[in-house]
């Protein structure tokens, strides 16, 4: 998850009686008082999420968000299709468990998941992981390990054929995030010409097709609570899609800092001692899954682009709301990320 817009206060609250009647005996403890709270909105999450409670039961319930940058962000129905098919593969997951298509139960679709005991990593560590370079370490090393085992899956033998178009995925990257950025550019962003060019012209053949999660980074994990470092969960699945899993590991690589550096857009939680470097994850996620990365430096310059180009959609909305500039809090990290990505792309970061 990218540091996202102010929660729209239209989606603060569910109709829990709906909800309730909805869910019925889908899920345990029928007949019992049910609660929903909500969770995230502080830190400005763009799904909504709830913590709905029936007795001594606990889920999570999720929903799109109001606004979105594109008809194709955000589809809670390829979330669960994508969770279905993960049941049963080593791929750490929340178990998908009742999913709602009909926006007159509460305005718009929704799922429910199981709720997952962790932390999310994406800002802060607890203890003993912010003390303990070892544990970082393998923190570090166990973020590859689950983007290693999802691209791992066959994603044909668990039904997924016509989620995404794999056949020239690489291809049509370019024209699709720029045409997406021209739908919204208020303002001249650095190095934009230079990216769309060089990805043009470096673009490499694509890796075998699997399951892409689309925003893979410590944001969009869970951590078990407790040593050994470990992935409880990979979460927000409603970018997934079927392409090339490389660009999973490129995002979380080319958005990585190491000591001496300074950051793309944001540090690595605790800070960057005691982590593995680029280099290290690369060559551990090479070895597990067997993919060519020779042309890893194209993946994280790509991931680093369509990042940008997400985020200045959240920057366009702020302007047209009438917050200015030095408030906005994409101003300046939309411009981190392009000159991020042109570093990649010139050598300047390996």
């Amino acid at each position: 998850m990218a540091p996202a817009a102010p929660p729209d206060d239209r989606q603060s609250h569910l109709d829990v009686d709906a909800l309730d009647a909805y869910i019925g005996d889908r899920l345990p403890n029928a007949g019992q008082r049910l609660t929903a709270t909500r969770l995230g909105a502080e830190m400005g999450v763009a799904n909504a999420l709830f913590l709905v409670e029936r007795g001594d039961a606990r889920w999570v319930l999720r929903q799109p968000p109001l606004v979105k940058n594109h008809p194709s962000a955000s589809n809670t129905e390829r979330e669960w299709r994508i969770l279905q098919a993960l049941e049963g593969t080593p791929v750490p997951h929340p178990t998908p468990l009742v999913f709602c298509d009909d926006p007159n139960v509460l305005g718009q679709p929704f799922m429910i998941m199981s709720l997952i005991v962790g932390f999310t990593p994406g800002f802060e560590l607890p203890e003993p992981f912010l003390s303990d370079p070892a544990l970082r370490f393998d923190l570090g090393m166990a973020y590859v390990d689950g983007c290693a085992a999802l691209a791992q899956v066959d994603w044909q033998a668990r039904g997924l054929e016509g989620l995404g178009k794999p056949d020239g995925f690489l291809e049509r990257q370019v024209a699709r995030w720029l045409g997406q950025l021209d739908g919204y550019r208020t303002r001249d962003l650095p190095e934009v010409d230079f990216l769309t060019n060089w990805l043009e012209t470096n673009r490499p053949s694509m890796s075998a097709p699997g399951i892409l999660h689309g925003d893979y980074s410590p944001f969009n994990v869970m951590v078990a609570p407790a040593p050994p470092s470990r992935l409880a969960a990979i979460v927000d699945w409603d970018t997934g899609t079927i392409g090339d899993p490389l660009l999973d590991i490129g995002h979380l690589l080319a958005r990585w800092t190491e000591p001496g550096e300074d950051p793309v857009i944001s540090l690595q939680a605790g800070g960057v001692e005691g982590y593995p470097t680029r280099s290290e994850m690369a060559a551990r996620y090479a070895e597990a899954t067997g993919r060519d990365i020779s042309a890893l430096a194209y993946y994280e310059v790509l991931a680093l682009f369509k990042l940008a180009v997400i985020l200045e959609g959240m920057y366009a909305r702020q302007r047209a709301a009438g917050v200015p500039d030095e408030s906005n809090t994409m101003t300046d990290a939309v411009i981190r990320l392009m000159r991020g990505a042109a570093d990649f792309a010139r050598g300047d970061r390996v």
